[in-house]
C-alpha cells in the first residue's frame, strides 16, 4: 500500500505540482558546458524534489506506525535535508546566486544530522540487537517471543560483506569503552555526509539519480524485511533487529515515490528534483543502511554514487597536482563527474542513464548475495 500510495500520488499529483513550479518560474538556470542537448534544459522546472519527499511523507504517515524510533529518525532525515536543498535551490533561482547555499553551511546541516542519527542509534533504548537462547524452538512463535527466551543488547555491531563471521564491533576498534560512542557518531556523520553529496552528483542528467535510487531502496527494502523477519534472520544466520519490518513500509514509499518521479524526470525531462531532493535521497540511503547495520555494504550497493564523487575528487586533485608541477593543469576525464565525461564523447544522455541503470542493477543483485556469499 505504501509503495502503490507513493507511486500513484506521484504520477497523478506530480504534474500539477510541476504546473505550479512553472507558474511560480521555479526554472533551472543552466551553464553552458559545451554538452549536447544541454542548452535544451534552460527554464525546466526545478526543486521537484518536493514531489519525491511529499510522496514519502504521506504514505509513511498513512501506514506506519509513527512511535517507532526508526521512522522517527528516517521523517526527520526526509524533512531536514529537503530543507536543506530547499534553501540551496531557492537561492540559486530566486536570489540568482548560482553557487546557492555556501558549501559550508551545507556541510554543517549534513553533519548536525549525522550527530543526531549517531547518538540516537548508539543511546536510544529501543535500538537493539536480538539474541535467543540457542536451544529454543524459533518455528514456535510462542516459545520465540517468551522475554525469558532472548536478550536485547545494545550493540554497535554491524556487518562486513562476504566474510563468514561476518559481524564486526565498531567497539574492537577504540581502547576504551568511553571512545566508542565518539568513533561510532563521527563514522554515522563520515557516511551520512559522503552518500548524501554522492547523490547530489550523481544527480546531473534525467532520470540518473531517481532511477539509481529506486533501485538501492528496493534492495534496502529486502535487507530491512529479512533483518526484521526471526525466520528469515535465522535461516540466513544474520543480525535479528526488532522493529524494522517498519523499515519496509518507508523503503518501498521511497521507492515508489522515485519510480513516481522518474515519470516526470525521465529523458526528456519535465522536472528536476535540484538539491532539494538530491541531498535528501543520499541522506535517507546513508540512514537506512544504519538502521539495518549494513552501512559497509554501501561502498557495493552505492557503486554509481562512489564512483561519480570519486570522479570529481581524482579531476580536481590531479588538477591541481599537475597545474602545481607543470604550470598547466591536466584532466583524468574530459568532463566531471563521470556521466558527462560519456556526454562529452557523444553518448546520448538517455543511453549513458540506460547503462547505469544496468551496473546498479548488478550492484544490488551483488549486495543480495552478500547474505548467502561468505
Amino acid at each position: 500500500m505504501a509503495a502503490a500510495v507513493s507511486l500513484l500520488f506521484a504520477s497523478i499529483f506530480g504534474k500539477r505540482i510541476i504546473n505550479l513550479l512553472r507558474k511560480q518560474q521555479v526554472g533551472e538556470s543552466i551553464r553552458d558546458l559545451g554538452l549536447q542537448g544541454q542548452m535544451e534544459k534552460q527554464g525546466t522546472p526545478t526543486m521537484g524534489g518536493i514531489i519525491i519527499i511529499t510522496t514519502i511523507l504521506l504514505p509513511v504517515l498513512l501506514f506506519a506506525r509513527l512511535e517507532n524510533i526508526y521512522i522517527i529518525l528516517l521523517l526527520i532525515t526526509t524533512i531536514w535535508m529537503g530543507m536543506i536543498g530547499f534553501v540551496d535551490d531557492y537561492i540559486k533561482i530566486f536570489k540568482k546566486d548560482k553557487k546557492g547555499l555556501k558549501g559550508r553551511f551545507k556541510i554543517a546541516g549534513q553533519i548536525s544530522l549525522g550527530l543526531i542519527i549517531g547518538c540516537t542509534l548508539y543511546f536510544h533504548d529501543s535500538v537493539v540487537v536480538r539474541e535467543f537462547n540457542q536451544d529454543i524452538n524459533r518455528g514456535n512463535i510462542e516459545e520465540a517471543l517468551n522475554p525469558d527466551n532472548y536478550t536485547d543488547t545494545k550493540s554497535t555491531n554491524t556487518t562486513i560483506p562476504f566474510i563468514k563471521n561476518n559481524e564486526f564491533d565498531y567497539a574492537s576498534l577504540t581502547p576504551d569503552d568511553s571512545l566508542t560512542p565518539i568513533l561510532y557518531v563521527m563514522i554515522v556523520v563520515f557516511i551520512v555526509t559522503a552518500v548524501s553529496n554522492g547523490a547530489n552528483i550523481t544527480d546531473g542528467i534525467d532520470g540518473l539519480a531517481a532511477g539509481t535510487s529506486a533501485i538501492i531502496g528496493s534492495v534496502l527494502a529486502i535487507l530491512a524485511y529479512v533483518s526484521g523477519n526471526m525466520i528469515f534472520a535465522d535461516y540466513l544466520n544474520i543480525m535479528f533487529i526488532p522493529y524494522t519490518g517498519e523499515v519496509v513500509i518507508f523503503c518501498l514509499a521511497f521507492v515508489g515515490a522515485c519510480v513516481g518521479f522518474l515519470w516526470y524526470n525521465s529523458y526528456p525531462a519535465q522536472v528536476f528534483m535540484g538539491d532539494t531532493g538530491s541531498l535528501m535521497l543520499g541522506a535517507v540511503i546513508a540512514v537506512l543502511s544504519f538502521i539495518i547495520r549494513k552501512e559497509l555494504l554501501l561502498p557495493i550497493l552505492c557503486g554509481i554514487f562512489l564512483v561519480e564523487i570519486s570522479s570529481v575528487i581524482l579531476q580536481v586533485s590531479w588538477f591541481k597536482y599537475t597545474k602545481k608541477k607543470y604550470g598547466e593543469g591536466r584532466r583524468i576525464f574530459l568532463m566531471s563527474p563521470l556521466h558527462h565525461h560519456y556526454q562529452k564523447k557523444e553518448i546520448h544522455e538517455s543511453k549513458i542513464v540506460s547503462r547505469f541503470w544496468i551496473v546498479g542493477l548488478l550492484l544490488a543483485i551483488a549486495a543480495l548475495a552478500t547474505l548467502k556469499i561468505r
